[in-house]
This record gives structure tokens, sequence and C-alpha cells, in this order.
């Protein structure tokens, strides 16, 4: 017989929003094009002596810090992912679902547009490869590719997490939000303490799930709980804390020097961010039912991931055709930071934004097909999340090339079996009815 435990007091206490909220799901689709518009922003394609070079055009400017401050979306992006998870985890929760199928169905809507793209990515490296151009472009293009999968990986595992903190969020709210936002900080302090750049890279676990853990009390409606005064206050605190951390020379003031590795700015931006949609919620919700805006969300909602996994291969083709055409022709390209360039950056951006929207509708239905029954195995599951994972961190760390796409692509169709419900003994199915969301 099934054992299923009640649903602790916080959840009884707060209700579930009817239907879908029009002002977070507006909210998340304007922080994915914030992501594809930096990126575009940040491609820089010259030709040196009849050859492409590719370089991040924002490298050693002065504009790119007060850029990020109205791009680095991420803190944002990652407190809805909470938001919403928190919710949908408490839903099956209360339909009498498992963590082990939450965290499973979250692997399937993860890594299987993840397959396709990294696939086309290897395909592609070994096709230029095999076409003659040289080995510095193609690592090149491998290199950019791969940068923004970190997103993958660490949405992967906050996701991965979130029925273990959810269940903490339940027992102790503050105490868990405080728990890892000190370590992230500690992680700072310990990175500046011995100067080891690679300590930071620590907080890709703590930074992003104390984010993740800031989105909880926006969903339980603890934020909301709060006076306006002191919703305002709390959001000015942290944002003269973020500018103090940058006069002071804790932190760059370019956000996305934060990001990589991620440090406790970007906590200080999360808060900021949260208390300004908490007090514009209404006004954002209102905004987000008139017809333009619904149609724009739920474009870009239907495909979040399609968007953020194909965007850079637009951008790399991009870049690669505007140099093949610069140097057939002769005609020089812009100057990244230039006058001429910026004034092709509306065009540039747009075709981006409209290529990557064509892509994104002709590849939708690998992201929004019904996934298979998810597995209830606790093994299953935790061996498809470090499978997943570690097929992540090998494109991160050893580069994106054919080989390593590959590898990635196997381990991933591997980690998208292990979370299939397979023919599990009943003994086993009854061990895991018995592991209950908690």
């Amino acid at each position: 017989m099934a054992i299923v435990e009640a649903p602790p007091r916080t959840a009884q206490r707060a209700p579930l929003p009817s239907g879908r909220d029009t002002a977070i799901d507006f909210l998340r689709a304007l922080c994915v094009v914030g992501v594809v518009l930096l990126h575009a922003i940040m491609v820089g394609v010259t030709v040196v002596d009849g050859s492409p070079l590719f370089a991040n055009a924002s490298d050693g400017t002065a504009w790119i810090a007060p850029m990020s401050w109205m791009l680095q979306v991420m803190p944002l992006f990652f407190i809805i992912g909470g938001f919403a998870g928190f919710l949908a985890h408490r839903r099956q929760r209360q339909r009498g679902g498992t963590a082990c199928g939450f965290v499973a169905a979250r692997v399937h809507r993860l890594l299987r547009p993840a397959v396709l793209v990294i696939g086309f990515a290897g395909t592609a490296l070994a096709m230029l490869s095999l076409a003659g151009v040289p080995a510095e472009l193609v690592a090149v293009a491998g290199f950019r590719y791969g940068q923004p999968l970190w997103f993958l990986g660490v949405f992967l595992l906050c996701q991965a997490l979130l029925p273990l903190l959810a269940s903490a969020h339940d027992r102790a709210p503050k105490t868990t939000l405080a728990t890892l936002a000190a370590a992230s900080l500690a992680v700072d302090g310990l990175r500046a303490l011995t100067g080891v750049d690679g300590l930071g890279f620590l907080n890709l676990a703590f930074v992003w799930l104390a984010l993740q853990q800031i989105g909880f009390f926006l969903a339980d409606g603890t934020i909301a709980r709060l006076s306006r005064r002191c919703r305002a206050l709390v959001g000015g605190v942290a944002l003269t804390a973020l500018v103090a951390t940058f006069a002071g020379g804790v932190y760059s003031p370019d956000l996305i020097a934060n990001i990589n590795p991620p440090t406790g700015a970007l906590l200080l931006v999360g808060v900021a961010h949260v208390m300004a949609v908490s007090l514009l919620r209404a006004r954002i919700e209102r905004f987000s039912r008139r017809p333009g805006p619904a149609a724009f969300s739920t474009f870009v909602n239907r495909r979040t991931m399609t968007i953020y996994l194909w965007h850079m291969p637009v951008l790399l083709c991009m870049a690669g055709l505007s140099a093949a055409a610069a140097v057939t022709s002769g005609i020089a390209l812009a100057e990244p930071s230039s006058m001429a360039w910026w004034l092709s950056r509306p065009l540039w951006l747009a075709t981006a934004l409209s290529l990557t929207a064509l892509v994104s509708v002709a590849l939708t239905r690998f992201e929004t097909r019904s996934s298979p029954s998810p597995t209830n195995s606790p093994r299953r599951v935790l061996g498809a999340v470090a499978v997943g994972l570690t097929a992540v961190v090998l494109l991160l760390v050893a580069g994106t090339t054919a080989l390593t796409a590959a590898a990635a692509v196997c381990g991933m169709l591997w980690a998208l079996r292990l979370a299939c419900r397979s023919h599990e003994s009943a003994s086993g199915e009854s061990v895991a009815h018995l592991v209950r969301v908690t």
C-alpha cells in the first residue's frame, strides 16, 4: 500500500494561483530575448590580411558595463525558474506525484532539444574541417558555440535539486536562503584571498541556487505580503550595496564579468529585480494581457529552450557568412565599436532575432512534444542527471569539437533513456511510490 505524506503547512496556507501567471510569462520571454540581444551585440567580425577574425566585440570597451546593466537578465531568469518550478512541484505533489517523476520530466524538457542542436554543431564543425577551413577558425567557432551551454548544465542542476530545496523552504525558508547566499559570499572571499580564480566556479551552484530559492519566496506570496514601502526599501538597499561594491572594487561594474565565474553581485541584482517585479507586477500583468504582448509571450515561452540553444548557431552562421562575403567582395567590415559598426547594429540585431525565431518555429516540436512516462526510480533519475551534467561539462571543459559533440549527444541520449519509465519490477515500483515529493 502506497504511503502518501500530507502536504506541509506552508502549502496549505498558500493556495495555488489559478491559470498561468501572464506577468511572469511575459518577463520570462523578455529575459530570453535579452539573452539573444546581448550575445548578438557581442559578436565581432573583421577581416585581417584576407582572413576572417572572430572576437568578442565588447572586450576592452567602455560601453559593455552600462549595456550589461540593461541586458544581464540571468538573475531574474533563475528567479522566474524557481517561481515556476516551485509551483509545478507543488501541483505535482498535490496530485500524488513523486520527486523522481518531477526531475525526470525536467531532464526530458531540457536535454531533448539539446541533443539536436549539439548534434548539428558537431556535424557543422566536422564539415568545416573537411572543407579546409583553418583549424583555428573551427576551434573559435566551437568555443563560441559552447560558451552559453553553461546555462543548460546549471539549470539542469538547479531543477534536479528543486524538490529537495523546496522541502527545505517549507521547513526553514530564511535559513535555507541565507545558507546558500553565505556560501556564495564565502566562495567570493576565498577566491579573493587566495587569488585562485578557479574557486569561483563553485558559485555555479551556490549563486544560481540562491537565486532560484528567491523565486520560491515570490511563488509562495512571501514577498507580496511585505508592504510596498518595505519592498522598495529592500530593492533600494540592494541596488545601493551593488553600486558600493563597484566603487570599492569588490565586484566589476560589468555584470557580464560577474557571470564567469558567478559572484555575489548577481544576488544583489536578483534582489533588486525581484523587488521591482513585485512592485510593478499588477501593471506588468495588465500590459501582458494585451494582444501584442500576449502573442509575444506565448510565442517565446512555447519554445524557450529552442530559442536559447539555437541562437548561438544562428549568430555564428551570420558571422561566418559576413566574413565570407567580405573576403569575396573585398569590402571591409566595420571595426567593432566604430560609428559605422553601431549604425549597422539595428539591422544586425533585427536579423539575429528574426532568423532565431524562424529556426525555433521549425524546431519547436522537439521541445513541445509529449515526453514519455518519467521513471519513479531514484537510481535511474540520479543517473540521468549525472550523465546529462557530465555531457554538458565535457563540452565546456574539453571544448566543443566534432568528437566531444558526438560524445555529448550519446551521453544525453543515455540520460533521456534513464529518465524514462522502464519495465521495473513490482517491488521496485512499490519502493518508488514510497518516495513521495519531500
